[in-house]
């Protein structure tokens, strides 16, 4: 792939890559080492979202990498990793929640779990492994790092990219010194990663998003949400981004750790029909609208908080695609999604560096 005439700009620089692409970190065992490895190799910037691995798994993770490509790559990790009352339950309230969860259980013969000590990985513990495996690129959601940890990941070497979903977030990352900041309209899938105000106060569309932050800060704009080609990315960059993330349409590929269930889901008619939702996390995201978020969405105000939701819903996960079901687990997607075309990371990229070069 030869250099395209967007690829020339402080971002692009900044992190070392030949193109203005960034793929989409994703949670929830849908990364894959393959995925990121394959898109750094092909200019881009591949990412691993690492929020529910262990200290441990992370430095695996980036030393796997490193085994896959010489080129940069980013781990990213959530700042905030819990909502109030999101730590712990009683025992009395533990069954409570669970009688909630119980049919599904049921129905897919998953037994009760046993009350966990912890309900997720814990940011402080997973962000000193991530600086001692010292990836190229730190990238991360839902907050702002201290500025104790920002100030470490400069020492090493590792250039910072925060997300945004309104013009104070983006104010507020790039007062803290972040070297990058990606602009996340609501069409984008997965979590809204607002931290400032309510994720549902903050839905704001990458077209608005994008000039209102590029305008106001000093840090190089990455733009994501709603963008599945290189007509999106050209969009994006003549609006003020200097790059693009791109998130359902790496997920699409065979490369990503979704399941063969989910990348079907996304290129059937399914993928015209996207909700935001708390019902799978306890945290506003969009997936494709399915059972479970038709029947749990309107009982979220009985649901626990995040992240004790997001684990409960995990037991059923493994039994749930073992049986090829897709209508009680999340099916993250944006809405971009009807438009996606490619099935491998090497045809999409091919197709995304072709399509920046066109007048």
């Amino acid at each position: 792939m030869s250099e395209t005439r967007s690829s020339k700009t402080e971002a692009v620089r900044r992190l070392g890559v030949r193109y203005p692409i960034v793929q989409g970190p994703f949670g929830g065992g849908l990364s894959s080492t393959r995925l990121a490895a394959t898109v750094s190799n092909l200019g881009g910037l591949g990412s691993y979202g690492a929020y529910s691995l262990t200290p441990d798994e992370i430095f695996q993770v980036a030393k796997e990498l490193r085994s896959l490509t010489s080129n940069p790559f980013a781990l990213n990790l959530w700042v905030s990793d819990h909502d109030p009352g999101g730590l712990e339950l009683s025992p009395e309230e533990f069954d409570r929640v669970y009688a909630l969860f119980e049919p599904y259980y049921r129905e897919l013969g998953v037994e009760k779990p046993e009350r966990p000590q912890r309900y997720a990985q814990k940011f402080e513990e997973q962000v000193e492994a991530l600086l001692e495996a010292r990836p190229p690129v730190f990238s991360f959601v839902f907050g702002v790092p201290s500025a104790p940890l920002l100030a470490e990941c400069r020492r090493r070497g590792i250039v910072t990219i925060g997300a945004a979903t309104s013009i104070a977030e983006a104010q507020a990352l790039d007062g803290a010194g972040v070297d990058l900041i990606v602009a996340t309209g609501f069409e984008a899938g997965g979590h809204r990663p607002s931290f400032l105000a309510r994720a549902e106060d903050s839905l704001m569309g990458t077209l608005a998003l994008t000039p209102l932050v590029a305008d106001r800060v000093k840090a190089p704009v990455i733009a994501a949400g709603g963008i599945g080609d290189g007509r999106g990315i050209r969009a994006v960059l003549t609006l003020g981004a200097q790059a693009a993330q791109l998130g359902t349409a790496f997920l699409a590929c065979e490369e990503s750790g979704a399941s063969p269930e989910h990348r079907a889901a996304l290129f059937s008619d399914q993928s015209q029909r996207t909700a935001l939702t708390r019902a799978f996390s306890g945290r506003l995201a969009r997936g494709l609208r399915n059972r479970w978020s038709d029947e749990m969405g309107p009982r979220v105000p009985e649901l626990p908080p995040f992240p004790i939701l997001g684990w409960f819903a995990s037991k059923l996960k493994p039994a749930a695609l073992a049986a090829g079901r897709t209508d009680l687990v999340s099916l993250w997607s944006g809405q971009i999604a009807p438009n996606l075309r490619h099935r491998t990371a090497p045809a999409l990229m091919e197709s995304l560096v072709r399509e920046l070069e066109q007048p």
